[in-house]
């Protein structure tokens, strides 16, 4: 793998055949591998796993579905990230696997690089900041200046459109057709996101990133809105910024959570900015202003800035303890919430769910 930078780290390849050029990024998650992989948010990256033992229990059934037909296992129903970089690849022995990474990302068309120091890497990145990188899996390596040109070729990850990769392209819906409906904006949705709010008794309507909000739906009013996670540079989807907007002016409880965060601040007027190398894993700090102090998990390399939320109406919720970033927004009557972290976890804690509760008991007692 060779970065933008000119530094170069070499190991045994998996996977495909194959060169891709993404974003380099970490995560420091010890579990929930598989869920990584098929993270939306990762699309158009190269995830490096600090972790160093990635494989040990395999790969689980990719078509097995829930009562509400969503993955049971996985995130989305494909890989979304464009390369993979470990330290060491092991053989899996568990009664849910049904096969190996390798295998995986093979049939996906995905490339893999293992024996890689991934320390040296994740140093690299914290100190440099996240950088491009050209990844190649094959039986003969360009040489650095190939790669380079590659690189310079590449599209930059903030310009690059993920939505016509990661959003339904037709609304869907799921749940009990009796149950409260609410709205998901769809710009790279986890399925545990969906599950969390089917699991609190709502059904929901899944929409493109970009279609507009019914007031009714199949003869049912939409009774709130949630705007989920997803890839690339917020301030690009300016469709789906002004739909926003207009929810948030009007009565309809809203709930954002990662780029659904960012997004709402910028349908506020607010703004966002790139972090120096992101916040990804499981074991991330959220201080909230009664005291309590939470673990969550996280996977977003942009953030809301504080200044800009002057005058928007939102006040700051919730903070990162050890860089200060913003991770929570909300409005005075407690209508709209947002986490920058995944309160439904999937891989990692679930102890942000009240969020979630919130949110629910705002859109029943609106509905009465």
């Amino acid at each position: 793998m060779f970065l933008e930078d000119g530094t170069r780290f070499d190991g045994v390849g998996f996977g495909a055949s194959t060169s891709v050029v993404g974003e380099v990024v970490f995560t420091t998650g010890m579990v929930g591998y598989p869920e990584s992989l098929t993270d939306p948010s990762f699309r158009g990256q190269i995830l490096t796993f600090t972790y160093p033992l990635i494989g040990n229990y395999g790969v689980p059934s990719t078509s097995a579905r829930d009562e509400w037909g969503l993955p049971r296992f996985l995130e989305s129903t494909e890989l979304q990230i464009r390369g993979l970089v470990v330290r060491g690849l092991t053989t899996p022995s568990h009664w849910q696997s049904r096969r190996r990474v390798e295998e995986w990302l093979e049939e996906s068309n995905v490339p893999g690089i293992a024996g890689v120091d991934t320390r040296r890497l994740t140093e690299h990145l914290r100190a440099e900041g996240v950088v491009r990188g050209a990844l190649h899996v094959g039986e003969t390596a360009p040489s650095d200046e190939e790669l380079a040109r590659r690189i310079r070729q590449a599209p930059a990850y903030a310009d690059e459109d993920y939505m016509a990769h990661v959003s339904v392209r037709r609304p869907a819906v799921y749940g009990e057709p009796s149950a409260p409906l609410i709205a998901v904006q769809d710009c790279g949705v986890k399925a545990s996101i969906l599950r969390a709010v089917l699991d609190r008794g709502f059904r929901v309507l899944r929409l493109p990133y970009d279609a507009p909000v019914p007031e009714r739906w199949d003869g049912r009013r939409v009774e709130g809105l949630v705007v989920g996670n997803g890839p690339g540079d917020p301030e690009r989807l300016t469709g789906a910024i002004a739909e926003i907007e207009r929810v948030s002016k009007s009565e309809l409880p809203v709930l954002g959570i990662c780029l659904g965060a960012q997004l709402l601040a910028l349908a506020r007027g607010g703004r966002t900015f790139k972090l120096k190398y992101g916040h990804r894993g499981q074991n991330k700090t959220v201080c909230f202003p009664d005291g309590r102090a939470m673990i969550v998990s996280e996977n977003h390399g942009y953030a809301v800035s504080p200044d800009s939320l002057r005058g928007s109406g939102l006040l700051p919720w919730a903070t990162n303890p050890d860089d200060g970033t913003l991770e929570g927004l909300r409005d005075r009557k407690g209508r709209i919430l947002a986490l920058q972290g995944h309160p439904e976890g999937h891989p990692g804690p679930q102890e942000a769910g009240f969020v979630f509760d919130r949110f629910a008991d705002r859109v029943r007692r609106k509905s009465r």
